[in-house]
């Protein structure tokens, strides 16, 4: 199957560019059939490393991507210093060239770019991560206004597969109230989580009012998405947000 990918539809200005990548179109065998990213999941270091070659072929990516080590937790790495690999879950640039990426497998990835196109970040938004703070981090962190920022959620898993405990709701609703709306109890006295939802009371507490993407579930379509909840050992796919030079740069 050829290579596959989503572009993010969002009011973000031309020269910031960002892709989804879907499973299909690399060379891993099952289960992280095809296009896995990840170097950490078990799959054979030289599929990932010609998977992620096919992808900066595909995307015409400026450079490799900073694959960050993520820990679920609400570290935001900055690229433009001296680190370019760190142990975090988001990260930003206002460089040319440079590609801020988040894995997911069911997690929320955020990618947030500046509407003058000055600076982009990605933000890998697991539960955990979204209740720590990622989001307030990431914006935090990008030194803007957040009314001029825009923000578009990717593919994560859904609230009808997204079944939790009462410490997750309790992790939300003791930061905010009104984050009881994006829990429904099931027959099993559980709860059914909306990750979307969520991410966007989060952002709008910000004061971020351009907000694209979300409702797409992962764990519902094997055929695009790697799914940690519905396969256990899978792939990752990756959300990838950059400033594109300009043609001056590039001359």
């Amino acid at each position: 199957m050829p290579l596959a990918y989503l572009t993010p539809d969002w009011p973000a200005p031309a020269q910031v560019r960002a892709a989804f990548t879907l499973r299909a179109g690399g060379v891993s065998a099952p289960p992280f059939d095809s296009l896995n990213l990840a170097q950490h999941v078990g799959d054979h270091p030289a599929a990932v490393d010609e998977n992620r070659r096919r992808i900066g072929g595909a995307l015409d990516l400026p450079g490799e991507p900073a694959w960050l080590e993520q820990v679920h937790g609400a570290a935001v790495a900055d690229l433009d210093g001296a680190a370019r690999v760190a142990r975090a879950d988001a990260s930003y640039t206002r460089t040319t060239g440079r590609v801020c990426a988040v894995q997911v497998a069911d997690c929320l990835p955020v990618l947030l770019a500046a509407r003058r196109g000055t600076v982009v970040a990605a933000a890998h938004c697991g539960w955990r991560g979204l209740a720590g703070g990622v989001l307030e981090a990431t914006v935090r962190a990008l030194g803007e206004p957040a009314a001029e920022l825009c923000a578009w959620l990717g593919p994560a898993i859904g609230p009808a597969a997204f079944e939790v405990g009462e410490e997750v709701r309790t992790a939300f609703v003791l930061h905010e109230a009104r984050a009881a709306e994006a829990f429904a109890v099931n027959a099993r006295g559980r709860w059914q989580c909306d990750l979307f939802a969520l991410a966007r009371q989060r952002l709008a507490a910000l004061g971020v009012g351009s907000v694209s993407g979300g409702g797409v579930c992962t764990a519902s379509d094997p055929q695009r998405f790697f799914s940690y909840r519905r396969a256990g050992r899978c792939g990752r796919m990756a959300a990838l947000v950059w400033l594109a030079r300009s043609r001056a740069e590039e001359t």
